[in-house]
């Protein structure tokens, strides 16, 4: 009898250690949601999705150059809009990338600084995602030309590291669970 008292003692941390590694294990809408995360924390994204009054380039995410700013509608200033140079499709020469009505997001759809929480939460809010409800947010991610342009970027710019179809399904199956957010 003591030999399973002993046992016990020997193994009751052990127990408790591998059921708080199970308790960390993230919940299937938030590891959806990091995939997401993946895709807009990215360049391609990021780079238009600024809180700051210009937008970044490349995959450094260096300010714009030619001293760009947002403007006061996200498509630049008089004389300097973003589709004076940005056209329609990617433009081999000169290396500058297109997609139909080029412009950047609102400042209050601005990602740059948040922490994975933050970005989640802000994604939620239909005051700061441009007032989009779960399925609009869906049919942002599925069809929006400058959305389906970051996996087709050209140049020796990289694509989200997943694919677009992961990157639709992470988001309906975040949206289905619940759009939970991770902590912190």
């Amino acid at each position: 009898m003591m030999r399973l008292a002993f046992l016990g003692l020997l193994l009751a941390p052990l127990l408790a250690a591998s059921s708080a590694v199970a308790d960390k294990a993230e919940a299937p809408g938030v590891a959806a949601f990091r995939t997401v995360q993946a895709v807009l924390t990215h360049p391609r994204c990021m780079n238009c999705h600024t809180t700051v009054n210009w937008p970044t380039q490349g995959d450094a995410q260096v300010r714009h150059t030619f001293n760009v700013v947002r403007g006061p509608d996200g498509r630049g200033t008089a004389g300097m809009k973003c589709t004076t140079c940005h056209l329609a499709t990617n433009q081999a020469a000169g290396n500058v990338p297109g997609a139909p009505d080029w412009h950047m997001a609102p400042l209050s759809m601005g990602w740059t600084g948040l922490s994975p929480a933050q970005l989640c939460k802000a994604l939620k809010d239909p005051a700061r995602n441009g007032g989009r409800t779960g399925a609009r947010i869906i049919a942002h991610f599925k069809a929006d030309p400058l959305v389906l342009w970051a996996w087709t970027p050209g140049g020796k710019r990289s694509a989200p590291p997943v694919l677009h179809a992961k990157f639709v399904e992470a988001a309906e199956t975040w949206l289905r669970l619940g759009a939970p957010c991770p902590e912190g």
